[in-house]
């Protein structure tokens, strides 16, 4: 006989009220804050950046650095050094930093928080996990040329590889942030509170759906922090998922596709391996990046912080954005509304840039809120860098290191054409936008009225050309006959399908 009796019950294990936090590595600080000069990167950063400190800090007023200091420390150029200080206030994680908000006057003399800058110029020694080959790396053989066109990690490696890179450099990053303790010499080093906040340029904790907790309230982390030894791979099954994390839009293909604010607003996204599309994404962002697309149009609403552009083929990008980076590029158009001069790195050919040419109903609102300001565009004063990135993990031959990046060309006025982009939601709120807010130069402004005096003159003279009505209709049939040839050689006859089908 056998005892049926339930067994008996075991309560459940209380909750933990106070659980481990997780930890992350920022990613944005390893994907829009490493610039390739080579002068910024170090073989062995404690060793260089030491005394680099020292004479910085020698520099400083209120522990802040202006542009003239570190382009006399780095030995660096002005434009250089501004570079830095631009990119460090697009990545930084303190909004209320006095850089952060600086107008593009005061950046020179605001300059950055000395520890800020030391965890910046520390972080330039990263190398980037290697891009993965595709399944199929044959049947793309004939697409990937040089650098354009590679696959992008995914983000759970990419981040194991940035928490691994902080786990073996994290004891000299501490010691960088360290001052000695007054009376007792350089051998008695303390970590302040204010100065370990600053780790969070670097890290950040918090649960999946959660607010980043404050590195002060955090556990201590990263046990087998050892400069000397080698890097401890971090499986990335063990990176905990999070919240924060960007909206990836990946492998679009022949189709188009919308995004509005509902969607995205206070968001990144990532557009990655997107083909012979059209995408829009009509909202605030914080970052975008676009990697490894071709033959797409791309229309971003207002990017706050940074947008970078990298190993795409024949792809436009429309963008309003404080500041963008192109890197790895084929005959790419930018059609730019941005606050500071573009920045082109890497293997590139045949790029163009133009003013930028479109606009939808929430626009301006949008680009209120993420500051990205309608009066200053600096489309047209590209910045060219190495050709050569120091960050990748790729071997690169003696002499081709400090090659220059091929820089971009600016369209022809006469080639240049507005973008229209449709009534998607033509049931909800309209906006106050009513035309492009970044004014056109004036060539192309120029160019415009030409070309729309041309098409009223061509009305004109066939509303006043005496054709009997099997001509009229003949001519009516001609025309349709090339409009259509034009749509689909443009690739916008997709777009109509994709109207229709709404």
């Amino acid at each position: 006989m056998t005892d049926e009796s339930p067994p008996p019950s075991t309560p459940d294990p209380e909750p933990n009220p106070n659980p481990s936090p997780l930890i992350h590595p920022r990613r944005v600080s390893f994907e829009h804050g490493l610039l390739p000069i080579q002068k910024l990167v170090f073989a062995d950063p404690i060793q260089t950046l030491a005394p680099v400190k020292q004479k910085l800090t020698e520099s400083a007023s209120n522990n802040r650095v202006g542009s003239a200091a570190i382009a006399d420390v780095l030995q660096i150029s002005g434009d250089h050094a501004r570079l830095v200080l631009e990119t460090l206030g697009s990545v930084l994680h303190s909004e209320s930093d006095p850089l952060v908000g600086a107008k593009p006057e005061e950046v020179d003399s605001v300059g950055a928080d000395l520890r800020d800058l030391v965890l910046f110029l520390y972080i330039q020694s990263y190398k980037k996990l290697l891009p993965r080959t595709h399944k199929d790396s044959a049947a793309v053989a004939d697409l990937v040329r040089s650098n354009s066109r590679r696959f992008m990690p995914s983000q759970a490696d990419d981040e194991a590889h940035q928490l691994s890179y902080l786990q073996k450099h994290l004891a000299n990053i501490v010691s960088l942030l360290a001052e000695p303790v007054e009376g007792e010499g350089e051998e008695s080093l303390v970590l302040s509170m204010e100065a370990f906040e600053h780790l969070g340029f670097l890290v950040q904790f918090g649960d999946k759906g959660s607010d980043v907790s404050p590195l002060s309230q955090a556990t201590p982390f990263f046990a087998n922090s050892d400069p000397d030894m080698p890097a401890v791979p971090v499986p990335a099954s063990q990176v905990a998922p999070s919240g924060r994390g960007p909206c990836l839009i990946e492998g679009v293909s022949k189709t188009s596709l919308v995004k509005q604010a509902s969607d995205l607003r206070g968001r990144s996204v990532k557009v990655v391996n997107c083909h012979d599309s059209v995408i829009y994404l009509l909202a605030p962002l914080r970052y975008a990046t676009v990697h490894g697309c071709s033959d797409t149009t791309i229309v971003l609403g207002a990017v706050g912080k940074a947008l970078r552009v990298e190993h795409c083929e024949r792809v436009h990008v429309i963008a309003a954005s404080k500041r963008v980076c192109i890197a790895n590029c084929r005959e790419c158009v930018l059609f730019l509304g941005v606050n500071q001069r573009p920045l082109i790195v890497g293997d590139n050919h045949k790029l163009q840039v133009a003013p930028y040419n479109t606009y939808y109903s929430h626009l301006e609102e949008h680009m209120s809120e993420v500051g990205v300001e309608p009066t200053i565009n600096k489309w047209d004063k590209p910045l060219a860098l190495g050709a050569v990135d120091p960050h990748d993990s790729l071997y690169h031959p003696a002499g081709v290191v400090d090659a220059q990046a091929e820089s971009a060309a600016c369209v022809d006025p006469d080639q240049f054409i507005n973008f229209l982009i449709p009534n998607w939601f033509s049931g909800e709120e309209i906006g106050s936008t009513k035309d492009n807010p970044f004014p056109l130069p004036e060539a192309y402004m120029a160019a415009q009225q030409r070309n729309l005096k041309n098409l009223e003159e061509t009305r004109q003279s066939l509303r006043e050309t005496p054709l009997e009505e099997n001509r009229k209709k003949e001519l009516s049939s001609a025309l349709h006959v090339y409009f259509k040839d034009w749509l689909y050689a443009s690739g916008n006859i997709r777009q109509l399908y994709c109207l229709q089908g709404d």
